[in-house]
């Protein structure tokens, strides 16, 4: 079988950086190709040479056979490559009809046929399987919402390849079930997808070819089927990877101090309700549930962000009924958010400035860093999570989004916290960054840090948690103890109908 799309020997170079090294990647008719590697790896630059966003220092680019010389996204995807990138790329404010067609309206005696919009955007969101009101403002929908709104969106034209690049980020199980479903049919109608993700079971379900990448070069292209995950994490990671074999090792043997932390049936009007539970130095209290169980409401709530309604915290041994964020990092509480975009970097400020910003409140505008000592805070940061970046005056913006999370999580390191609220913080890390930020918190946590563990992947909360809150409909259904985490477990409890509260 002919190749549908092939790259041979592409490189790009950056002021300080060499993206790409004559890298290969071809893609058949009816395959789903996992593009695999770290942050930095050099899958985005890939990604944007294919689509035309960056113009290759050298090497080819063929679609069936025809060499194509791409000058802009637009020019891809009139090519019949299409992509629909991790952070949603769509206009907020239009209408979810307007953004599936924008740029490719019916038109009659050029007006728009509003009607014919509707019905066109209608049908592909049908063919996801997805029924929604498409005259709505698309920013009145969920983030997961959105992301099938962008995947319609690119299907809906005559794409012959579609890259997805990390398209299951914002997708709850359910709907991450639904769009496999539409890539094996696109794949059966003869499309190449090009599929991007850090997520290994999601790779595996999927994939038929995985192509690695390193450092911006090509490590090699592998049959699914025939390439054991260990092996993979080991060629993404240029090193041996069998430690993350081993079974989650239980911290009971941890020394924990008395608890700080008190919430008695704590809640939010219309967010989450009924959270009980203590919290003590040494322990790793992890959230479970499904995409809206809750589990960021809780962390909002337990940093001050958001105030409760009903309930109470106590920290200390004294109730907090009006904590508020500043506050909170008063009492030595971190804070990293899911959300990195909007809450979390600030985007023109430099890797050393972001890093800093925490400490800096906590001491306050009158005991101001000295430039030495962010200096030497950054670098020290830089060097143990392994951010990619020439130097720490770099600004943020210029980092993927794994080097920000990254910068986030230093950012609170450095400001020393004894409770730390973890939302999500491997998503959109790559495997061995994974791996690397989970040994981190098991450190923080054998030092006396209180961590509360919040992640989508059910196997990052087992092995990392030493007791797990179960969530379910934004509620706290269920506390497990050491001994009884387990995947099937926590599956259970949240699929369970009425798990009563007391159960432990």
């Amino acid at each position: 079988m002919g190749d549908l799309l092939c790259a041979s020997q592409i490189s790009k170079a950056f002021p300080g950086v060499k993206a790409l090294q004559s890298v290969d990647f071809s893609l058949q008719s009816g395959e789903v190709h996992a593009l695999m590697g770290e942050n930095g790896a050099g899958k985005s630059t890939l990604i944007k040479v294919l689509t035309g966003v960056y113009s290759p220092d050298a090497g080819s680019i063929r679609l069936e056979g025809r060499e194509m010389a791409l000058g802009s996204a637009r020019e891809a995807q009139d090519a019949g490559i299409s992509t629909v990138y991790q952070e949603v790329n769509l206009i907020p404010h239009l209408s979810v009809a307007e953004n599936i067609c924008l740029g490719r309206e019916p038109l009659r005696a050029g007006f728009l046929r509003w009607r014919a919009i509707r019905e066109k955007a209608k049908k592909a969101l049908e063919r996801l399987g997805l029924k929604i009101d498409v005259s709505r403002p698309l920013s009145s929908f969920s983030i997961a919402i959105q992301q099938l709104v962008a995947i319609a969106r690119a299907v809906d034209c005559a794409a012959k390849v579609l890259i997805l690049d990390e398209p299951t980020s914002s997708l709850d199980r359910g709907e991450v079930e639904q769009l496999f479903r539409i890539i094996n049919q696109l794949k059966r109608e003869g499309l190449g997808i090009v599929f991007v993700t850090h997520f290994l079971d999601q790779v595996y379900a999927v994939s038929d070819r995985i192509t690695v990448l390193r450092n911006g070069q090509l490590v090699g292209t592998y049959l699914a089927a025939e390439l054991p995950r260990l092996e993979l994490i080991s060629k993404m990671i240029g090193r041996d990877a069998s430690a993350l074999e081993q079974a989650r090792e239980k911290e009971n043997e941890n020394e924990t101090g008395q608890p700080f932390l008190h919430a008695a049936q704590l809640g939010r009007k219309n967010s989450v309700e009924g959270l009980t539970f203590s919290l003590a130095p040494g322990e790793v209290l992890g959230l479970a549930g499904l995409l809206g169980s809750g589990r960021t409401e809780t962390a909002r709530l337990l940093f001050g962000i958001d105030q409760p309604t009903s309930g109470s915290l106590r920290i200390d041994g004294e109730e907090k009924p009006r904590l508020t964020a500043r506050r909170a990092v008063g009492f030595r509480f971190g804070y990293c958010s899911e959300d990195r975009k909007t809450e979390g970097i600030i985007p023109n400020l430099t890797i050393r400035e972001n890093i800093v910003l925490a400490l800096q409140a906590r001491l306050g505008a009158f005991r101001p860093v000295r430039r030495q000592t962010q200096l030497e805070l950054a670098e020290r940061f830089i060097q143990a999570l392994r951010i990619a970046t020439p130097d720490a005056e770099k600004p943020i913006k210029s980092l993927s989004g794994g080097n920000q999370q990254k910068v986030l999580l230093a950012r609170w390191l450095a400001a020393e916290p004894r409770f730390l609220i973890l939302d999500e913080p491997t998503r959109g890390i790559d495997v061995g960054a994974k791996f690397e930020i989970l040994n981190l918190v098991r450190d923080l946590v054998r030092k006396g840090m209180a961590i509360l563990f919040i992640s989508s992947e059910l196997e990052e909360v087992v092995r990392t948690c030493s007791r797990v809150l179960v969530l379910r409909d934004r509620k706290q259904i269920s506390e497990l103890d050491a001994n009884q985490i387990s995947g099937p477990t926590i599956m259970r409890k949240i699929a369970q109908k009425d798990s009563p509260f007391d159960e432990r």
